[in-house]
C-alpha cells in the first residue's frame, strides 16, 4: 500500500498549523526557500511523532518545482498541496513579488496538477487584501486566470506596476482567480484546489507589516476590526482542515475570505 503524502511550500507559521491537522500519520515535505528554517520546523515536527522530509525550494524556479514535485512523487501518492510560500508589501519589489506570488504560485499549481492522487486537495493561501481592490476589466480578469504560466509575466498590466502593495494585491488577485480556472482540470483527477485569503494573521510577515513603511495603515485596520483582534495560524488551520478533509468534499474552486472583517469595513463601514 503506499504512502500518503503531504506537500508543504513555505514552511511559515500558517503553513505549519495547517500540516499540524492534515499531515498526521502521513509522509510531509517541508519545502521552502529557507532551508535552515525547514529543518528546524521538521526537527519539531519530528519531536512531536510527524514523518517529515525537507528539500529548498524558490517556486520561482522551475527547476526548483520540478525537483520538488520529483521528490514528492516518489515517496507515495500526492493527497494534499499546501501553498504558503510568499512575500508580502515590505519584503520585496514589485517585480520579485510578482515572480514568486504570482508566477510562483501559477507555477506550482501546474507542476503539480497531474501528478495529485484521486481524492486529494491542494490549497493556496491567498489575502485579503486582494478584496481591496477594485473590480478589474474582465480582460485582466481572464489574463490572470488563464494566461499560460510562462507568460503571466509578460502581461503588459503586470509589467506596468511597480508599486509593491499594487503587485501584492494583484498577485493575490490572481491565486484566487488560478485556483478557480484549474478547479475544472483538477475535477478531472478526482482532485479539488481552493484558496484562503486571510487578514492579519500574527506571524512573522504580519509582523513585517505592522512595523514597515506602511505600519500606521496596518496598525489602524488591526485596531478597527470588526472582531477586534488579529487572527492566528490556528485559526486558519481550522478553516482549512475543514476544506481539504472529507466534509470539505463538495468545495472546490471557492475562495474562502477570514480577514475579522478587515473587507467588510473597508467596503462597507457606514460610520466611516
Amino acid at each position: 500500500m503506499s504512502k500518503q503524502v503531504i506537500v508543504l511550500s513555505g514552511a511559515g507559521a500558517i503553513g505549519i498549523a495547517i500540516a499540524r491537522r492534515i499531515a498526521v500519520g502521513k509522509q510531509l515535505v517541508l519545502a521552502d526557500v529557507n532551508i535552515a528554517n525547514a529543518e528546524k520546523q521538521a526537527q519539531e515536527l519530528r519531536n512531536a511523532g510527524f514523518a517529515v522530509h525537507i528539500i529548498g525550494c524558490d517556486v520561482s524556479n522551475p527547476e526548483n518545482v520540478n525537483n520538488l514535485v520529483d521528490f514528492a512523487v516518489k515517496l507515495g501518492n500526492i493527497m494534499g498541496l499546501i501553498n504558503t510560500a510568499g512575500l508580502s508589501p515590505s519584503q520585496a519589489s514589485a517585480k520579485r513579488l510578482f515572480a514568486v506570488d504570482l508566477y510562483g504560485t501559477a507555477l506550482l499549481l501546474d507542476s503539480f496538477a497531474d501528478v495529485m492522487a484521486k481524492g486529494s486537495s491542494a490549497l493556496v493561501i491567498g489575502s485579503q487584501s486582494a478584496h481591496r481592490l477594485e473590480p478589474l476589466p474582465i480582460e485582466q480578469t481572464k489574463a490572470l486566470a488563464l494566461t499560460p504560466t510562462e507568460g503571466l509575466l509578460k502581461l503588459p498590466f503586470i509589467q506596468a506596476i511597480d508599486d509593491s502593495l499594487t503587485a501584492y494585491q494583484l498577485s493575490k488577485r490572481g491565486n484566487a482567480l488560478r485556483v478557480q480556472a484549474q478547479a475544472v482540470k483538477w475535477g478531472h483527477r478526482g482532485a479539488r484546489i481552493n484558496c484562503i485569503s486571510a487578514g492579519i494573521i500574527h506571524t512573522p510577515l504580519a509582523n513585517d507589516e505592522l512595523n514597515g513603511e506602511r505600519k500606521q495603515f496596518y496598525r489602524n485596520m488591526l485596531k478597527n476590526l470588526p472582531v477586534g483582534r488579529g487572527g492566528t495560524p490556528d485559526e486558519v488551520a481550522n478553516l482549512a482542515e475543514l476544506i481539504m478533509s472529507e466534509k470539505g468534499a463538495y468545495i472546490t474552486g471557492s475562495d474562502f475570505l477570514i480577514d475579522g472583517g478587515a473587507t467588510a469595513k473597508f467596503w462597507w463601514d457606514q460610520a466611516g
